[in-house]
């Protein structure tokens, strides 16, 4: 099923004409730098953002809330793999070529693509990641949405995939990751709590003793440093 219009005059393959053009006036070390950043390179920076996400989350004041800030951390990449697997149907039903297989003109930056173009899984998983951790982590998430934004951009840029399959990328992983959120915490946050409560290395994965008691402080005390929380450093899944 080829599913979309694949016309000059369609302002999709208008936009990729435009964004990949920049391509072909770029100097080619440019090139070669977008192509590792959009292949490798934002994929690689979103992994340790989980990882730098997930160091400062271990350090909430009680138990029960690292727990539910790390298991909505540890949600991200799971989220991301799941896109992904939902877009294998989606791609086998879609069939859309590559840009470059349909249209003269692609500067086509990076070889073996020879796989259907709708959706693209490096959109999906980078937003599903995104989405993920803003669940986690507001202004964590806000950078990991910018990555994601950035990547979409690189695989145009790069000549694999039209404007269209990346926001459809965008979508698709913003739905699994923000709609089965509230399910996969419901799962993963007890877990994360009966890790926490063991003592030595593993519980120190999910809470760190040193900054804070184990019982949540009462409403309206100060906490130890006598500063207010940080509204945004409040993750949306406590």
């Amino acid at each position: 099923m080829a599913g979309l219009d694949e016309s000059g005059s369609n302002p999709d393959v208008s936009l990729l004409y435009d964004i990949n053009g920049l391509a072909k006036d770029s100097p080619s070390w440019f090139d070669t730098a977008m192509t590792f950043v959009g292949e490798y390179g934002l994929l690689l920076a979103l992994v340790l953002l989980v990882v730098w996400c997930w160091w400062g989350q271990r350090k909430r004041g009680t138990l029960d809330e690292a727990a539910s800030s790390v298991a909505a951390v540890v949600w991200a990449p799971l989220a991301a793999g799941i896109a992904v697997l939902v877009n294998i149907p989606i791609r086998s039903f879609v069939e859309r070529p590559r840009p470059f297989r349909d249209h003269r003109g692609i500067e086509l930056l990076v070889d073996g693509k020879n796989d259907y173009s709708f959706v693209s899984d490096h959109a999906t998983l980078a937003m599903a990641v995104g989405a993920g951790l803003f669940v986690a982590n507001r202004k964590v998430g806000l950078v990991g949405l910018g990555l994601a934004a950035l990547e979409g951009f690189c695989r145009v840029f790069m000549g694999v995939h039209y404007p269209t399959d990346v926001v459809g990328g965008f979508a698709l992983g913003t739905a699994v990751a923000l709609l089965l959120s509230p399910l996969a915490m419901a799962l993963l946050t007890p877990l994360t709590k009966v890790i926490g409560r063991s003592t030595g290395r593993a519980g120190r994965l999910v809470w760190d003793r040193k900054a804070g008691p184990v019982a949540a402080p009462l409403s309206g005390t100060a906490s130890p440093s006598g500063a207010a929380a940080d509204p945004d450093e409040r993750d949306l899944a406590a």
